[in-house]
Order: structure tokens, then sequence, then C-alpha cells
């Protein structure tokens, strides 16, 4: 990670082996580019590669942030205030503050996005964590406790659970 400094700011320039990789055991991962602490709290990104039909994030909302989703390959579903929808490779989606979202790599297919929260949240953590979750290293109830650290408020999953296994 470098910077350029400007006459109006810093610019923060990731190059790719820059970035620190938190692999997730269905073959995907987390690339993680951007913590808010690096872009003056403007935004936090990562680039999230899912495996064939895997989970993306189970229901959620952020109480501060807009979130916005690029999907660079493969399909996607999102779970957006309880209604579900289909978004294929070069789609967008922008979930504003406050709407419950969950997401994934649609059945049959892998994904690969890039996400971004804005105004951002230092959430590098938030990921790492994730990533020792899903390998079975630390319990989910770990993160309970860091919900209003991360932004990310944690809500039933039952609804999204029966879409994805329906």
């Amino acid at each position: 990670m470098t910077r350029h400094t400007g006459d109006t700011g810093d610019a923060l320039i990731v190059r790719p082996e820059e970035a620190e990789y938190v692999p997730l055991p269905h073959g995907g991962g987390f690339r993680l580019l951007a913590d808010a602490g690096g872009t003056g709290g403007a935004l936090g990104a990562n680039r999230l590669t899912l495996g064939e039909g895997a989970d993306g994030a189970r229901p959620h909302r952020h109480m501060l942030s807009s979130e916005l989703f690029y999907v660079l390959d493969g399909t996607m579903e999102f779970f957006l205030d309880g209604a579900v929808t289909t978004v294929g490779q070069g789609g967008l989606v922008v979930v504003p503050p406050g709407m419950p979202h969950a997401f994934g790599a649609a059945r049959g297919s892998t994904a690969d996005l890039i996400a971004v929260l804005t105004p951002g949240i230092d959430r590098f953590g938030y990921f790492r964590a994730l990533g020792r979750i899903q390998h079975g290293l630390e319990s989910f109830d770990s993160l309970l406790s860091e919900q209003d650290r991360y932004d990310v408020h944690f809500l039933d999953a039952s609804a999204w659970q029966s879409v994805r296994t329906g």
C-alpha cells in the first residue's frame, strides 16, 4: 500500500500483491483492499470470491453506512429487506443504511464481487474473524459483542436460510 500526496489530499494505491488475503473454506476468500483508516474514513473496500453456491453474509444491517456490491463474475443472490433478487456479472446493488440484507453465490454458480462500505468503518478485523469462524477456529457468537464496532448488526437468519436451502 502506498500513498500519493497531492494538492487536495492523499491517494491510496493498493497493488494486488499488497492486499491481504483471507481464505474461506469453500475455495473463495476476501481480498482486503482499503480500510477506513487508509481512506480518511471515506470508505472501506474488499473483493470477495465465493465458491459454488456459498453464502457471503447472513442477514444483517448497517446503521451508519451504505454498502455497494459490483458483481465482477458469476451470479449472486441478494436478500434485500425480505425479497430475493439475482444479479449477474456487471450488475450493481447499493444497500442503504438500515436495510436488512444478506447475499451469496447463486446455486450452481461461483461469484466474484467488489464490496464498498461508505462512509468507511475499519472492518479488516471483522473479515479476519469471519475467516476464522468459517474455518471453525472461532464461534459466530464471538462477533456478537462487536456489532457496534463494525456496524454489522445481525438479524434473524431463518428466512434467508429457507431461501438458500429451499
